[in-house]
């Protein structure tokens, strides 16, 4: 079981995790490129609110810089965007023998595995909310999906271990041999997401809008159709149906997936997805370009015109550059593309 654990990225996803384990007994260190966020764990802990549980924990935590030491296990929740950034930074405090365990949103491990080598990375898929709200704190909203797999479908003992390990954090974690199946399937749903993004409702309640459902339609099948061309079939979760949004599927059935997800969504305190909050709230760059816009430049590739992807795509950058307002009218705009 893995005894020193190294959490590069201190934010949602990894402050999440790192403090369930250590508040659970394992030696967790926390590194983060935000130096207010550093000093606040330092000095205050970091707290975990929310409806789920509330508690705080200390732990070690530092920025890049002043980092030292080497660790087997090092858990990576950077943004997309940083991916590379952040695993050739943390290269160093690799042991040689260790492995990278990816905690994001998109197809990070094929960057990951390109810096570090692929017998280094391991996969994982993750649909829990939450949320980083002030340095130092943390809202956990609610409880999802958490799937770990070795990129090449092995089960080995590393991965039985690392999965140990992730159920002290979320109890009905489960391992696979098709992580690219559980990763494919929430590029679909994250197309969603990113289109909720656009305007102000929250994420149930924009699922929710009738009218939107060809939308929903399209990009889901959009992210099927190139998953399948590269050979891997996308799994569902949390209500996502992917059967429910594949070629020739019927509108009843992606219907049914919607309002699944909808009662999904309905229960967690994280109102809105984090794509709107760096648009709306931190005012910052989403991870568009690293987690979207790959499923039309791969579709490319293979022939497949992924044409509301890419609308979405460039929906997203008017909004960060500040040529778009974020009204929930976009969201019908986006639905009209032929």
């Amino acid at each position: 079981m893995p005894d020193r654990i190294l959490v590069w990225g201190a934010g949602a996803i990894g402050g999440s995790v790192g403090a369930w384990l250590k508040r659970a007994g394992h030696d967790v260190t926390f590194v983060d490129v935000m130096a207010e966020h550093v000093a606040a764990i330092r000095a205050d802990g970091l707290r975990i609110i929310g409806p789920v549980e509330q508690f705080a924990v200390t732990a070690p935590a530092f920025t890049p810089d002043e980092l030292s030491g080497t660790w087997q296990h090092i858990f990576l929740a950077v943004k997309a965007q940083h991916t590379e950034a952040a695993t050739r930074a943390l290269t160093p405090y690799l042991a040689q023998d260790g492995c990278v365990l990816s905690l994001q949103n998109g197809l990070n491990e094929l960057i990951i595995q390109r810096v570090i080598g692929r017998d280094r990375t391991i996969g994982a898929f993750i649909n829990f909310g939450a949320d980083w709200m002030a340095p130092g704190e943390i809202m956990f909203g609610n409880r999802g999906a958490v799937v770990l797999g070795e990129l090449d479908g092995a089960m080995t003992l590393r991965l039985e271990a690392l999965h140990a390990v992730m159920r002290e954090f979320e109890p009905e974690a489960i391992t696979t041999p098709h992580i690219w199946s559980y990763l494919w399937g929430k590029l679909g749903y994250g197309a969603m997401l990113f289109a909720q993004a656009l305007g102000q409702q929250g994420i149930a309640d924009c699922l929710a809008r009738p009218e939107l459902l060809p939308l929903w339609r399209r990009l889901g099948e959009e992210a099927i159709v190139v998953a399948r061309a590269e050979g891997i079939e996308p799994r569902g979760f949390n209500g996502y149906d992917v059967a429910a949004f594949a070629p020739g599927a019927s509108e009843d059935a992606a219907r049914q997936s919607v309002a699944a997800m909808v009662a999904f969504n309905s229960t967690s305190a994280k109102t809105h997805s984090g794509v709107w909050r760096d648009l709306a709230i931190r005012k910052r760059r989403t991870e568009v370009d690293v987690q979207i816009a790959p499923i039309a430049g791969i579709g490319e590739r293979h022939g497949i015109d992924c044409r509301a992807t890419r609308r979405l795509v460039t929906m997203i950058h008017e909004v960060e550059e500040g040529r778009r307002p974020m009204t929930d009218d976009n969201l019908l705009e986006l639905a009209r593309v032929n």
